[in-house]
């Protein structure tokens, strides 16, 4: 395996440690600020911003180092994409109980790639390989930006509530005015890469 497709596959090792992060995140409950769960971290915010940062980085050198040394595979057409909405899917999912992305967002946002996959596999089964184009990546891009923002709004909340920061009076106006406005912008070019995508191998429908 060369070393694309392995940075590939740590993508999915380090969205399974992300997802931990996430789920061990100490959650404040309504009335009780000081209640944690008995399998909590308080630093699981910061820890998760982390892991999604690295992922996102095997995600630019994965495509980056293929295309520079000839690596490109039909594994990595396949792959590469796979682990990009598997790491999308998590993120979104886990920033669901943070009222951070609405739960209708994330299931348009997962549904369109479970569309897109499925293109892709009626695609297979013809011989082809559709790989990702880049209105698709994009789209990956400015999902992940949005993650981003939230993963360290949420992260320095941390930090605040650790005694390290102080002061963060911008830090609601941020979540509840910058984080929408991404999460709009995220939304519109998920939606119309996958029109255009569609569009583009819409000679599979015909055959099918």
């Amino acid at each position: 395996m060369n070393l694309p497709n392995r940075l590939t596959i740590a993508r999915l090792y380090i969205t399974g440690a992300f997802v931990a992060s996430m789920t061990l995140a100490w959650r404040t409950e309504p009335g009780h600020p000081e209640w944690m769960p008995v399998l909590s971290w308080s630093w699981g915010y910061t820890a998760g911003l982390l892991f999604f940062v690295a992922a996102s980085i095997t995600d630019y050198f994965d495509g980056a180092i293929a295309r520079r040394r000839n690596l490109v595979t039909d594994f990595g057409k396949l792959m590469d994409p796979v682990a990009d909405k598997v790491l999308m899917a998590a993120a979104f999912i886990c920033l669901i109980p943070d009222h951070a992305i609405p739960a209708w967002t994330a299931i348009v946002i997962i549904s369109r790639e479970f569309l897109i996959t499925g293109l892709r596999l009626l695609a297979a089964s013809k011989g082809q390989v559709l790989p990702a184009d880049k209105l698709g990546k994009h789209k990956t891009v400015w999902q992940m930006m949005t993650v981003i923002y939230f993963l360290l709004l949420l992260a320095l909340s941390e930090f605040e509530r650790a005694g390290v920061l102080h002061n963060l009076f911008w830090w609601k106006p941020a979540w509840h005015y910058g984080g929408p406005a991404l999460i709009t912008a995220a939304l519109v070019l998920t939606l119309y890469s996958a029109c255009g995508y569609l569009w583009k191998n819409r000679a599979l429908f015909a055959a099918a």
